[in-house]
């Protein structure tokens, strides 16, 4: 079995408990799907640790490239991409950001987005640009995985017969008022099970501040951590 973790988001407490809970339901292999370091309290220790997993592979997220690619990033992310550059350090950050933007497996496609971006996803309800986000799946791809909204779900893509859409959700900033961390499992018959797991949110919220000496980003990304919400704090 398959674990995704996606949009760990340097919280390194929410990557542990969904590492045992992973152990506990017999995954061997995983996906980091992107986003790993970005707003965490802990940016280096969650790379460090996800780098224990022997057998792993990984996908650049947007978070990634933000650290060395603010050209869409927004101005008061900024602050925060620099502060986790400066705790990884520069071999990192370039490792980091030369990801794959795409893993294949079989008839799975996994990216961090969609095909086409980065920053552009999927919903639970399909958009009128879902045709568009599809355009370069291969035809024999029937299971695209994806993060980067932090909900997760599954369906069936629209207008796309046999093709299902799979969002892991997120393992360090869950938006969907469920603070637990999120990731999903794949079987090997192809089924995708989503699991959540609590661990103590209120302590990887405070943290960010404390690590980064109160920022003023640090307290919107510390709301979403522990409210569970795009609107932060």
């Amino acid at each position: 079995m398959l674990g995704l973790l996606y949009d760990v988001h340097g919280n390194l407490p929410a990557l542990e408990a969904v590492l045992e809970d992973a152990r506990g339901a017999g995954v061997g292999r995983f996906v980091v799907g992107g986003d790993v370091a970005l707003f965490g309290a802990w940016p280096a220790e969650t790379v460090a640790r996800l780098r224990d997993l022997a057998d792993a592979s990984w996908l650049r997220g947007n978070g990634e490239r933000w650290l060395v690619d603010g050209s869409d990033r927004p101005p008061a992310l900024g602050e925060a991409a620099r502060a986790c550059a400066d705790a990884l350090g520069d071999d990192l950050v370039s490792e980091l950001a030369a990801l794959p933007g795409d893993v294949s497996a079989g008839d799975t496609l996994f990216v961090h987005a969609s095909p086409l971006s980065d920053m552009r996803s999927f919903f639970p309800e399909p958009g009128d640009d879902e045709g568009e986000l599809l355009e370069s799946v291969p035809a024999a791809v029937r299971l695209l995985v994806f993060g980067h909204t932090h909900l997760a779900f599954q369906r069936e893509a629209r207008g796309r017969e046999g093709l299902r859409l799979a969002n892991p959700g997120s393992v360090g900033m869950p938006l969907d008022g469920d603070a637990r961390a999120a990731f999903a499992v794949l079987g090997d018959d192809g089924s995708v099970e989503h699991r959540r797991v609590a661990y103590d949110h209120e302590r990887s919220a405070a943290a960010i501040g404390e690590r980064f000496a109160g920022a003023d980003w640090t307290h919107m990304i510390a709301g979403r951590v522990r409210n569970a919400r795009m609107e932060g704090a």
